[in-house]
């Protein structure tokens, strides 16, 4: 079994996520640029093979289109073209923010330590693949 790898897209940076080989645990693995997203997949993809590709489908609480809408839809497109055998999956990611600042919360993390986007990013990103895991 491969990885399963989650993604959190955003038009500055990207949050990613990873499960364990098994695909049982979501776990964040990085953020970063969002224009450095394909290479750093790439990488990742020949040290780990994934299984599948698993990014957030930003929407409205209205389920209609973000200003991030079409740059998601173009880095799947992206990816199916440059991982034709690696499976790719959207998921709905409303609330996902709101949810990893409560997660944070929760789990005793500082207030600098909530502000930093990155952070948010990464444990979004580990929301998203945890549902998409339930899911299943």
């Amino acid at each position: 079994m491969g990885r399963i790898l989650a993604i959190d897209y955003g038009h500055k940076r990207v949050g990613l996520a990873v499960t364990d080989p098994l695909q049982l645990i979501a776990t964040p693995l990085d953020t970063v640029h969002s224009k450095d997203l394909l290479a750093y997949v790439k990488a990742y993809h020949l040290r780990e093979p994934l299984a599948a590709l698993v990014v957030g489908m930003p929407r409205t609480l209205l389920n209609e289109a973000t200003d991030s809408t079409s740059a998601v839809v173009g880095l799947m497109r992206s990816l199916r073209k440059e991982f034709p055998q690696v499976p790719v999956h959207e998921i709905d990611e409303r609330y996902t923010s709101r949810m990893a600042h409560a997660a944070m919360l929760a789990g005793g993390l500082s207030k600098k330590d909530r502000r930093d986007k990155a952070t948010v990013d990464r444990v979004s990103a580990t929301l998203i693949l945890q549902s998409f895991l339930e899911s299943r």
